[in-house]
């Protein structure tokens, strides 16, 4: 029985002691400043995707991959971590995995997210979730480039295939019994002269699909959307912002890793709404050589995707040192689902912001501990809680994953929050990895240096709120 339906069945609407039972899964009034919910330690944590049903959420954990039970958010435990993949391979483990995603019963496990030094293994492993908490390894597609993000949909896999000779959107079908690469597509394919331009500069970092259509987020070339209805014959759409070819040409490679950290430029990740109408685009970005700023959300409306109309646009929380060697308040990966926004900005924390009027969002809840935790994703998972993965502080391996209450926390926002300040902890390690290999750099990263990211301090865990606490669950648990 899961969690969720025991609690339903044995206590219904009953309190227990100070703390009142509630419909699990669904945030009722959270006393006090706005908080966390929950956390549970999760080394190295990377991306995060809850599952279907919002009772599990699948943890990219660098060295492998966790399962987590967030059926009772306040409690979130790992149910199941698994690490060294494919260890017993001649050029295995399956290094650096910072992507994880979900359909239905079928998990992906993705990497290594940069290239690394050496003869390594790449490619993605297939795995059937039909139980989270006791995944079973289904297939394993090897391929000839790392694998920095990915999506499934519809039985295909899509990889960002950088270094593919042509930096190309990879299609793998895998409703069958083995993988089966289905089809390619390159910004080289339209014009061969991509080719001449530093590969950092238009690598795909991400990859979104809805309904038939891709989400390309292509650094500085821009964001692509592409009918991939047939990945035989994907046609291009539209072309959504972006440094133009001739722009990109002149940049002198010495400067590429330069032109790839600060903007303009630096589509880093692409998400629509429910419908495909309302298009939300991100920029992951540091000032460097003494230029730019960290990066935002903008919403775009797409409902005429060829004619495609910037609404708003989100700033960043601000930062006493935006280069990539201080305090990172740059947006990262976000959601989008119905009429709210949920955001994740490194230290800068998360937000939730109402978008129901997307020419004007309204923040309504934000939350930072930036000693301790540096938030690489914020999604959905219930209409009662989102689930944000931390990779943590200070270079310590550790992380974690973070439930928070879906809730309009204007009337009280975090008390006295920390403040945004510089610490030079070596928290930027992992990234300015991953931004020479994406700028070209002819040193991959090496294996120490990606197992290397921030790191939380789990101090006081998050104080129960309008959900069961962890000691009334035990309590019924026994």
């Amino acid at each position: 029985m899961h969690r969720r339906d025991f609690l339903r069945g044995v206590t219904g609407s009953v309190a227990l002691g100070s703390v009142g039972v509630t419909a699990v899964g669904t945030a009722a009034a959270h006393p006090g400043p706005y908080r966390p919910l929950g956390n549970v330690p999760v080394t190295n944590a990377k991306e995060t995707v809850p599952d279907p049903s919002g009772d599990f959420a699948y943890v990219a954990a660098t060295g492998g991959f966790a399962t987590v039970d967030v059926q009772v958010p306040s409690d979130p435990r790992v149910v199941f971590e698994k690490r060294n993949l494919l260890a017993d391979r001649e050029t295995g483990p399956l290094r650096l995995v910072q992507d994880v995603k979900v359909e239905g019963d079928r998990l992906v496990v993705a990497g290594p997210a940069n290239p690394l030094q050496g003869d390594v293994l790449q490619g993605f492993l297939l795995y059937d979730v039909s139980d989270p908490a006791n995944p079973q390894r289904v297939a394993f597609h090897e391929t000839e480039f790392p694998i920095h993000n990915c999506f499934v949909r519809d039985g295909i896999v899509y990889l960002t295939g950088n270094g593919v000779e042509t930096n190309a959107l990879v299609m793998v079908d895998v409703t069958g019994d083995d993988p089966v690469e289905v089809g390619r597509w390159s910004l080289a394919d339209r014009d061969g002269r991509w080719t001449d331009v530093p590969s950092g500069l238009w690598a795909i970092h991400d990859v979104w699909v809805q309904d038939g259509r891709a989400y390309l987020a292509y650094w500085d070339a821009g964001t692509y959307v592409l009918d991939v209805s047939d990945p035989a014959n994907v046609s291009f759409v539209n072309r959504i912002k972006g440094r133009s070819l001739d722009a990109l040409l002149s940049v002198p490679s010495e400067n590429a890793r330069t032109e790839s950290i600060r903007l303009p430029g630096n589509a880093h990740y692409a998400t629509t709404n429910d419908d495909g109408t309302l298009l939300g685009i991100n920029q992951e970005a540091w000032e460097a050589g003494g230029e730019g700023t960290p990066g935002a959300v903008e919403l775009w409306d797409i409902s005429d995707v060829k004619n495609p109309k910037r609404l708003s646009t989100i700033g960043p929380p601000p930062t006493s040192d935006p280069t990539i060697g201080g305090t990172w308040t740059t947006s990262h990966n976000f959601d989008i689902v119905g009429d709210r926004l949920f955001t994740s900005w490194y230290q800068g924390g998360v937000k939730i912001h109402d978008i129901s009027d997307p020419a004007n969002p309204k923040e309504l809840a934000w939350w930072r501990k930036p000693d301790e935790t540096s938030f690489w994703t914020a999604k959905r998972a219930t209409d009662g809680f989102f689930v944000a993965s931390s990779m943590g502080r200070r270079s310590n391996g550790k992380g974690g994953l973070y439930t928070f209450p879906i809730e309009d926390a204007t009337d009280k926002p975090q008390k006295d929050p920390p403040s945004l300040t510089t610490e030079a902890d070596g928290s930027a390690a992992e990234t300015t990895s991953e931004q020479a290999a994406l700028a070209g750099d002819t040193t991959a990263q090496s294996e120490s240096d990606a197992a290397t990211g921030s790191t939380p301090g789990f101090g006081v865990p998050a104080a129960v709120a309008a959900l069961v606490g962890a000691g009334a669950w035990r309590r019924l648990r026994k």
